[in-house]
C-alpha cells in the first residue's frame, strides 16, 4: 500500500481537475485510421506537456483503446464534466485544450454527448 500511495503522490492525482481520454489506438479499427488517431494522441501528449497543463491546471490525459462509440472518431471524453467530443483531429484538440481545459468552455460544434448533466 505504501508503494501505491507514493506514486499516487508523486503523480499528483490528488490535483486532477480534468482528465482527457481520447480513443485513437483501438485493436479494431472503426472510427478513424489508426495513423490520425495516434497523430491525434502525440499532438495532445505534446500540447499539454508545452502549456505544462498538467501543472498548472491539473490536467491528465488517457489512451484509450476503445470508448466503444466506433464511429467519427478520434473519440474524446473529458471528465469530470462527461463531455463527448467527436472528430479530435490536432486541430480539434487545440480547440478543446484552449477552449474546453484552459477557459472552461465546451466547444458545442463537436460535442456529441455529455453523461454528467
Amino acid at each position: 500500500m505504501k508503494k501505491l500511495s507514493e506514486q499516487a503522490e508523486k503523480l499528483h492525482l490528488n490535483q486532477i481537475k480534468h482528465h482527457i481520454f481520447i480513443c485513437c489506438d483501438a485493436t479494431n479499427l472503426k472510427c478513424c485510421q489508426h495513423a490520425e488517431g495516434l497523430a491525434s494522441w502525440e499532438y495532445l501528449k505534446k500540447r499539454l506537456k508545452e502549456l505544462n497543463l498538467h501543472q498548472t491546471h491539473g490536467i491528465y490525459r488517457t489512451k484509450a483503446n476503445c470508448l466503444r462509440v466506433c464511429t467519427q472518431g478520434p473519440i474524446v471524453v473529458v471528465y469530470p464534466e462527461g463531455i463527448w467530443y467527436h472528430s479530435c483531429t490536432p486541430a480539434v484538440l487545440e480547440r478543446i485544450i484552449q477552449e474546453h481545459l484552459i477557459n472552461g468552455q465546451p466547444i458545442s460544434d463537436f460535442i456529441f454527448a455529455h453523461s454528467n448533466t
